[in-house]
């Protein structure tokens, strides 16, 4: 039994406990313990794998992924960064907003997803607009809250120095709440990836969703996996980027 939250088997444990649960997984597997039509074998995905990143298919279906969340996101954190800092500056514009704003947000994203399809069709614009109202909400309550929080000081000592409008803004009100707008940022990228899967999994001839997707109506349980890997590893990697892009801009957080 361990009794010392510092002692050197944590860190061990930590980083091989995935290759222990993998090495189960295959041995599981090859002895049948596993149905194989579910769960193929680890070495069998990924020899799947490394076909799909031979053939190209992998890279390119990845790009057309990247490509649709970083427009949505933009689309959708841009503005939501906007509207939340003058909803949380003016108290008559959140009074105003916010009851539409908390009745339309609770809709799940995907329920309006045919709307969407119907209004855009089954191109691009579909997929982008979508992962930008799913990306809007979170970062647009996250930047108010942040905001709203802000010590009542600091926006007395810039309304008494006759601060402008664009002061309130770039000089209070953003740098305050950059902590929760990052925290919106996270959120949003975690949602904009379950969106793009699920806008690609009907209205696609392309990216990770569609891989997916296309898997699933062969039976190529290998290359769904694949799939599902890479969209794990999508996540890792901007969940990281969004990591170090907040300890650059604000290294007082880190």
């Amino acid at each position: 039994m361990l009794r010392q939250r510092g002692s050197p088997v944590y860190p061990v444990l930590s980083r091989f406990s995935p290759l222990l649960l993998l090495a189960a997984w295959e041995a599981a597997s090859r002895a049948g313990l596993l149905d194989q039509r579910f769960f193929s074998a680890p070495s069998r995905i990924a020899a799947s794998f490394g076909e799909l990143l031979a053939s190209g298919e992998l890279v390119l279906n990845c790009a057309v992924s990247l490509w649709r969340i970083a427009a949505g996101f933009l689309l959708g954190a841009v503005p939501g960064v906007a509207v939340g800092l003058t909803m949380g500056l003016f108290p008559v514009v959140r009074a105003f907003l916010e009851p539409s704003m908390a009745a339309v947000f609770p809709i799940p994203k995907l329920a309006i997803l045919p709307l969407i399809l119907l209004i855009f069709g089954i191109g691009e614009a579909s997929k982008i607009v979508i992962i930008a109202i799913g990306v809007f909400f979170l970062v647009m309550f996250n930047s108010m809250a942040g905001v709203v929080n802000i010590d009542r000081i600091y926006l007395d000592v810039a309304r008494n120095h006759g601060a402008g409008r664009k002061d309130f803004y770039f000089t209070v009100a953003l740098p305050g709440a950059l902590p929760m707008v990052f925290t919106g940022f996270k959120l949003g990228m975690g949602t904009a990836l379950l969106l793009i899967v699920a806008a690609e999994f009907v209205g696609a001839r392309s990216g990770v969703g569609f891989m997916i997707w296309e898997s699933w109506d062969m039976f190529d349980i290998e290359r769904m996996f694949a799939g599902l890997i890479t969209v794990s590893g999508i996540g890792y990697v901007t969940s990281a980027c969004l990591d170090r892009l907040e300890r650059l801009v604000i290294p007082w957080k880190a």
